[in-house]
């Protein structure tokens, strides 16, 4: 079975978007040639990539027109949309999921034999930690404050202890840090 990821950049003061959708340009804070070798070795190591609505129309449409190693991962590798509202599908190898979404996850985990990743979307990432489905938390903390913006944790009914697994510090200052729920 494999293990269903969490994968965000944050900034230190715990934003994952600046004050609009999809506002990333602080992610150049952190990129570099480690974080392109990381993101290459997770997505090879990816069976699926799950998605909220916002987030995966934000990466399609970039990702449908990009070049390279990464690009051709990213549109080679299964997806999936969860969403209840209708989405155009424009992304090569893309399921939607609009009900059940806790069911068909799991379901998805058991019949894995890679990891499956969710990027970005903070509120099916809300939705996955109440119903204690991410077996990893791989956040990289990008060596910016943005100020009040879009949080990627939300409030939580009861505390969720972690257990650090491990951490790697880029040369840009940022730093990946992988827990796993107790």
């Amino acid at each position: 079975m494999g293990k269903l990821i969490m994968w965000n950049l944050v900034t230190i003061d715990g934003f994952f978007e600046g004050k609009n959708k999809w506002e990333l340009d602080w992610h150049e804070y952190a990129w570099g040639e480690e974080l392109e070798h990381f993101s290459i070795e997770q997505l090879k190591s990816a069976d699926m990539l799950i998605f909220g609505n916002v987030t995966y129309t934000g990466m399609a449409n970039y990702w449908t027109t990009a070049e390279g190693e990464i690009a051709n991962l990213m549109n080679s590798i299964p997806k999936v949309v969860i969403s209840d509202t209708p989405i155009t599908v424009v992304w090569n190898n893309t399921k939607i999921i609009s009900h059940n979404v806790v069911e068909e996850i799991t379901k998805l985990k058991e019949l894995s034999a890679k990891d499956i990743y969710v990027f970005g979307s903070a509120i099916l990432c809300d939705t996955l930690i109440k119903n204690n489905l991410f077996d990893e938390y791989r956040i990289c903390v990008t060596p910016v404050l943005l100020g009040e913006r879009t949080p990627l944790f939300k409030p939580q009914p009861k505390k969720l202890r972690m257990e650090l697994l491990w951490t790697k510090t880029l040369k840009t200052g940022a730093v990946i840090l992988c827990y796993k729920p107790l």
